[in-house]
C-alpha cells in the first residue's frame, strides 16, 4: 500500500495497474476494502473504518487516486470533483506523435455498455456527453512519445478514447486500436497528479505519484 499523503480526512494512494478502485462484477477484492484493511490493521481499529470513494481511474491504469476518511470530506469532495474544482492530470504514453505539440480535444462520446467502450460520435445526440481535454508533448524516445494531459470533464474512457481518436491509441490499450498488450496488462496511462483545496483545512493540496518502477515511462526524461 503506497500511500502519498494522509490526514485526519483525507487519505491518497498511488494504485497499481491491477487494483480496481471499488468493488465491481468481477469479484476481486477493491482497493478501498484493501486500504481499510491496511488503516485498520495499522491503527489497532476495533470497528469499521469509514472510507469513502471520491473518484476512481480505470483498472488498467497506474497513479494517484484520492479516498475521504470522513463523511464531512467525502459530501464536498464529491462536490468539488463535480464542479471540477480538483485538477487532475495524466501521463500517457503513445507510439504516434499527436498533430499538434500542444492543444485541445472537444467531443462527443456515446457510452457502449455492451462491450464497455466510449465512441466518439460527430455532433452531439440523446446518448453522448461533452469531452474536453488539454494535452501538450513533454517527452520522446526512439519508439514513443509522452503526453501530458490535463481533464477539462471526466467521462468513461474519456482520455483512452480522445487520443484513439486523433491516432495516438495509448501503449497496451488493446480495446482502443493499440496492436500489442503490456506485459502487465495494463496500459500505459498514469494519473500523474491532483491538485486541490483541502475541503475542511481549505489548505492547497498537490499530490505527485511517481510512475511505475521499470515501466516503458523511465525511458523519458521530462
Amino acid at each position: 500500500m503506497e500511500i502519498l499523503y494522509e490526514d485526519n480526512h483525507i487519505v491518497a494512494v498511488n494504485k497499481s495497474v491491477s487494483d480496481i478502485v471499488q468493488q465491481d462484477k468481477s469479484g476481486d477484492e477493491a482497493l478501498d476494502e484493501k486500504l481499510k484493511s491496511y488503516i485498520r490493521e495499522r491503527d489497532k481499529k476495533p470497528g469499521n473504518v469509514f472510507l469513502g470513494v471520491c473518484h476512481r481511474i480505470d483498472r488498467p491504469v497506474t497513479g494517484v487516486v484520492l479516498f475521504a476518511k470522513t463523511s464531512k470530506a467525502l459530501t464536498r469532495l464529491n462536490k468539488m470533483f463535480k464542479t471540477r474544482e480538483i485538477q487532475k492530470i495524466y501521463w500517457a504514453v503513445v507510439k504516434q506523435e499527436p498533430p499538434a505539440f500542444a492543444g485541445e480535444l472537444e467531443h462527443h462520446l456515446a457510452r457502449n455498455k455492451n462491450i464497455n467502450k466510449s465512441l466518439v460520435r460527430g455532433r452531439p445526440g440523446a446518448d453522448t456527453k461533452y469531452a474536453h481535454l488539454s494535452y501538450k508533448l513533454i517527452g520522446k524516445s526512439n519508439k514513443y512519445f509522452l503526453l501530458e494531459i490535463e481533464l477539462h470533464t471526466g467521462r468513461h474512457h474519456q482520455i483512452r478514447a480522445q487520443l484513439a481518436h486523433i491516432g495516438c491509441p495509448i501503449r497496451g490499450d488493446l480495446k482502443y486500436g493499440y496492436p500489442r498488450s503490456n506485459k502487465n496488462g495494463g496500459i500505459s496511462l498514469h494519473a500523474r497528479s491532483i491538485w486541490f483545496i483541502h475541503p475542511v483545512s481549505k489548505k492547497e493540496i498537490y499530490i505527485e505519484a511517481p510512475v511505475p518502477e521499470g515501466d516503458v515511462f523511465s525511458v523519458f526524461t521530462v
